[in-house]
Formats: structure tokens, sequence, C-alpha cells
């Protein structure tokens, strides 16, 4: 049974920090490229931060050169450091793999966690 465990989440005024981790149960990171997803209210959800098997990093243009996603596949676990948060970071944060289709050109997902919770003010 695959279990994913987001935590680190907070409140906090605009400008602020937080490090958000994602731990996984009954599955290995390791050999998966992996991603942070966000969902704000009324909003789909979208990709934040994604991280290969060998360290290569991609990021939303919304968050380029304020969020650091890195992984550390002998505790089985992916972190996302976020400096300079905006009220429009606010959402809740969820860790998942990334970059796999199926046959049928669907994303393939773990079970989603539930997420972790981010406010921001202004």
């Amino acid at each position: 049974q695959v279990h994913l465990v987001e935590s680190g989440g907070g409140s906090v005024q605009a400008g602020g920090s937080l490090t958000l981790s994602c731990t996984a149960s009954g599955y290995l990171f390791s050999g998966k490229i992996m991603g942070w997803y966000r969902e704000a209210p009324g909003k789909d959800r979208e990709l934040v931060a994604a991280i290969t098997t060998d360290g290569t990093t991609n990021y939303a243009d919304f968050v380029k050169g304020r969020f650091t996603i890195s992984r550390d596949d002998i505790k089985n676990t992916v972190y996302l450091q976020m400096n300079s948060l905006e009220p429009e970071d606010a959402a809740v944060y969820f860790c998942n793999r990334n970059g796999e289709n199926d046959v049928h050109g669907q994303a393939i997902f773990a079970p989603w966690g539930q997420g972790t919770q981010v406010t921001v003010s202004s």
C-alpha cells in the first residue's frame, strides 16, 4: 500500500520561507521522477517543481528563483524549500510522481496524500 505523507506547511507572512517534506511508505522514490504540486481553492492542481533521478530540476515559471526541490532517496523523501513566499503561493501542496504516462497518455500517479496547507498573508 503506497502512502505519501506531506508535512511542513504553515502560515507565514509574505516574504517568508517554509520547507516542505514528503515521505513515502510502501513506495520507493529511487528510479522515479518526483514532483511537487499545489492546488489553490477554485483552481486546478498544478505542477510546481520536479526532480529527476539524477537531480535535474525543473520549475514552473511562477516559482523559479524562489523554490528549490531536492530529494534524498535513502530517506525516501523529497523536499521543497520555498523562499520569498507570496500570497499567490497559498495552496495545499502535494508530492507525487511526475513525467510518466500510461498507454493512453494519461499521467500516472501514486495515490495522493493529504497534502500540506501553506497560507501566506500579505
